[in-house]
Formats: structure tokens, sequence, C-alpha cells
């Protein structure tokens, strides 16, 4: 009795420390929803990145390294965009692949998303942090077989 209520907690240790990439990082850039449901997310802590998509008849998990001069670009765009500041909207979208931006470090620290839209003042500012973490992601994803 005594081994299976060790195992019992070896098990739910081991499964409350798998998700704890999921919600320890200092920037996170999500995608999901849709149709046919997509699920991907980027985190990064410190100088390592975690990536993982679930969609379209694929499953990807990855991990590497972001260098220092990939996160200062990474400040700078949320720093000239004023990340923090950009609004979104309230309406209501269905069925829909919505994109999360969350920033836990720094004078930025804020998370947005478009699920509901973004405002239209503030549309270029969402579109131009995203496509940095996008390109980012392309960039590391194209380097690390």
């Amino acid at each position: 009795m005594k081994k299976i209520a060790f195992l019992l907690i070896l098990f739910f240790i081991a499964s409350c420390n798998t998700q704890k990439v999921y919600s320890d990082f200092d920037y996170s850039y999500s995608r999901s929803g849709g149709y046919a449901p997509v699920y991907e997310n980027f985190l990064i802590k410190g100088n390592k990145a975690h990536y993982s998509f679930e969609g379209q008849g694929k499953k990807i998990k990855k991990n590497f390294k972001i260098s220092s001069d990939e996160i200062q670009k990474l400040e700078e765009v949320l720093a000239a965009n004023n990340f923090r500041m950009i609004q979104e909207d309230r309406k209501k979208l269905y069925d829909y692949i919505s994109t999360s931006v969350k920033v836990n470090r720094g004078p930025q620290s804020a998370s947005k998303s478009d699920a509901s839209y973004i405002m239209e003042q503030d549309q270029e500012k969402w579109d131009r942090v995203t496509r940095a973490f996008q390109e980012l992601l392309k960039s590391k994803l194209n380097t690390n077989p």
C-alpha cells in the first residue's frame, strides 16, 4: 500500500512539474482556435525558449536558445510600439484563430490578445509586435531541425 501511495505522489509531482514550462516565462506568443483547432505556444524564459504546435495533423515540440541580442530586439519592438498601451476591442468572435502576447518582464509588461480584435488605431502596432515574434520563431525553427 505504501508503494502505491508513493507512486501516486511521484506521478502527481511529475505531472505538476511538466506544466511549469507553460506558466513560468518572460515572453509568450500563442495562437489558438479556429474551425480545425490549432494550438501554438512560443515561450521565452531568460535565454531559453520552448515551442509547441498541435494542429493540422502535426505535433511539434522544440527547445532552443535565444541570444541576448534577439531578446533586446524584441524589447525594442515592444517599446517602439508601446505594447502596454495597445487597446483590445470587446467584440465577440467565434471560430477564429486568435493570437495572444504576454510580457511578464520590463516596462512593457502586459497581456494582449486579438481574440476580440485590436482597436483600429493600434492595429499597426499590434501587427509589428506579432511580426517580431513570428520572425524570431521562424529564424529559430529554420536553423534548428
